[in-house]
């Protein structure tokens, strides 16, 4: 699932006070010039970063089937931010240069599922793309995010040495032994011809939640501790194998924020509080939150030494640069210097090395994701589906409320089955006529398989409740804009869960917690004691996002296929996608009682 960005625009603005500009793509700074035949004193070298790729390799759209767009002008794909570390490499030197991600390697694209489903990296022969292009690009470690667990240790594993590189996880233990069951650390050297090496110790971080989000494929071989206790272990350990500079990549925002409540111990998003809680530490290479952060200080509490703090947005939008400046004293190196920028790709272009290594197979996901798969009588948008009760998402429910009635238990069938869902998408569009494998894969977003869960009435109402606080609250009278309507308490689309199977009006003009009115099954009123099963993805399943109740509640069916496989085969087995054959939703948005909107 994808990540909770909060704080977003408090965090871009103090990035922008505190930080250096964002650079013109290929600006870099030339290396200090050292005097002919003097032993050097000062030093200079840089790391960069990338974080949250998703396997996006070209500048490519797999869910438009043409070139990547958006409305700021992105690109996106480690193509072309190849070409801007080439740069780098060549006016500062390819030996003062280290790279290093922050996670979210494996999962996000049609490449990426394609290359974990359709033809797996686990047979043999097969390289994942996104290995073979951060060989190329000659990385030197990698954090692992929480998506590179979406499809198992067994696929990880497979991508992990498939690497030249070591990916890093000092918080991801095994849960027996609880030792670390990836490596927690790197340590680099950078020569310095005449006086010794520069050791650069680089620390890997992952996210907690990773409990959580992905539970069936851990739960029971990995635990996730917090990443100030893990730093504070192996900072220390780090400086006294001599490292001269304590570099860590966190795949874990920096606003000390969690989108999954008290459910876990651990806080989501502390690349801050690792900052400030851990001394020892020069610089981290932030990830998780798809923000750009260009450079960003915090104060350690116990040294009073400023920790510097870059993030480069995701999927290859940008790169940071960390730029470190160095004055050799009695025989150890020490930090004089250190400023943070990111750079932007989109004016380079993509390396041809990369394209010949990687056409390919680019190529053959090109032709899976256009397979036609069945016909659809209508043109069905997602463009309202955050304010409207629209057909397209009646079809993500149809199939998680099929897909769980066959699977259930004679008891468990004999309750009312409902379902829940979220809007990934506003721009996702299942055209009128032939309907591809692209059409889907571009609504529903995520690897999520499907679990049927039992809640009360009572219950049920919580967890919309819960839902609910995604609308900004609109007294009566009060013109609706659905431009400012959404995302109320930073509460992202994907946060945000519709129901159908039951009937039920969102007054946007009440206060949060008291918004659901008229919650019916069967034109009949729920009541507090009615169980319900209610068919879920794993992710909300497991506690993703923090709703009420539904983590703890009583499994009746789970299953280990993905939804979006599911809604490739019911369109294939039906022929024809026909919105009259879905469940109707019944839910609207209203305003002291009045309907604001019409599905």
């Amino acid at each position: 699932m994808p990540v909770s960005p909060m704080n977003r625009r408090e965090f871009v603005q103090k990035s922008a006070v505190t930080g250096v500009a964002v650079a013109a793509a290929g600006a870099v700074a030339a290396a200090p010039a050292q005097a002919a035949g003097r032993k050097p004193r000062t030093w200079s070298f840089s790391v960069l970063g990338t974080t949250d790729l998703h396997s996006h390799v070209f500048d490519w759209d797999y869910y438009k089937d043409a070139a990547y767009s958006d409305a700021k002008g992105n690109s996106v794909g480690v193509a072309r931010v190849a070409t801007l570390i080439k740069q780098q490499r060549e006016a500062k030197g390819e030996e003062r240069v280290l790279l290093v991600d922050a996670g979210d390697i494996i999962q996000g694209t049609s490449l990426a599922y394609y290359f974990a489903r359709v033809q797996p990296i686990t047979g043999e022969g097969v390289k994942h793309p996104m290995a073979v292009a951060m060989n190329h690009m000659r990385y030197d470690a990698a954090a692992l995010g929480n998506h590179e667990f979406n499809y198992g240790i067994e696929t990880l594993r497979k991508f992990e040495s498939q690497c030249h590189f070591p990916l890093l996880g000092a918080n991801a233990l095994d849960a027996k032994t609880l030792k670390p069951a990836f490596a927690p650390y790197t340590v680099k050297r950078i020569c310095v011809p005449g006086a010794p090496d520069i050791k650069v110790g680089i620390l890997g971080l992952t996210n907690p939640g990773i409990a959580l989000w992905d539970k069936d494929n851990v739960s029971g071989k990995m635990v996730f501790p917090g990443l100030v206790e893990q730093a504070k272990k192996y900072v220390p350990r780090l400086r006294a194998l001599g490292c001269d500079v304590v570099f860590l990549t966190d795949h874990s925002g920096l606003d000390g924020s969690t989108s999954y409540g008290d459910a876990l111990p651990y806080v989501e998003n502390a690349s801050n509080l690792v900052a400030e809680q851990v001394p020892g530490i020069d610089a981290i290479l932030v990830g998780h939150t798809h923000v750009e952060v260009s450079s960003y200080t915090v104060k350690n509490a116990e040294t009073g030494e400023e920790v510097l703090l870059s993030e480069p947005y995701c999927w290859g939008y940008r790169l940071s640069v960390f730029d470190f400046e160095v004055e050799l004293e009695h025989g150890r190196w020490k930090v004089t210097k250190k400023t943070a920028q990111t750079l932007d790709p989109k004016s380079v272009d993509e390396d041809p090395e990369i394209r010949k290594l990687l056409e390919a197979d680019h190529e053959l996901v090109v032709k899976y994701v256009n397979t036609a798969v069945g016909t659809c009588t209508e043109d069905l948008s997602a463009a309202e589906s955050c304010w409207k009760d629209v057909p397209i998402m009646d079809f993500i429910h149809q199939v998680q409320m099929d897909t769980v009635k066959a699977g259930l238990s004679t008891s468990d069938a004999a309750l009312p089955l409902i379902s829940v869902a979220a809007p990934f998408s506003r721009t996702a569009d299942i055209p009128a006529g032939s309907v591809t494998i692209k059409d889907i894969a571009g609504l529903y977003i995520y690897d999520n398989t499907l679990y049927g869960k039992k809640l009360t009435g009572a219950q049920l109402k919580d967890y919309l409740e819960f839902a609910a606080k995604y609308y900004h609250q609109v007294p009566v009278g009060t013109k609706v804009d659905t431009a400012t309507l959404t995302n109320a308490n930073s509460f992202w689309d994907y946060m945000y869960d519709t129901a159908a199977g039951v009937s039920y009006d969102i007054d946007i003009a009440a206060a949060e917690g008291s918004r659901i009115k008229n919650l019916t099954y069967g034109g009949t009123a729920v009541l507090d004691d009615q169980v319900f099963v209610v068919a879920v993805n794993n992710y909300r399943a497991n506690g993703g996002s923090g709703y009420p109740h539904i983590a703890d509640a009583d499994i009746a069916y789970s299953s280990t296929n993905e939804i979006r496989q599911l809604m490739i085969d019911y369109v294939t087995a039906k022929g024809a996608l026909d919105p009259a054959d879905f469940a109707v939703t019944n839910w609207k948005l209203t305003q002291g009682g009045t309907a604001v909107f019409q599905g």
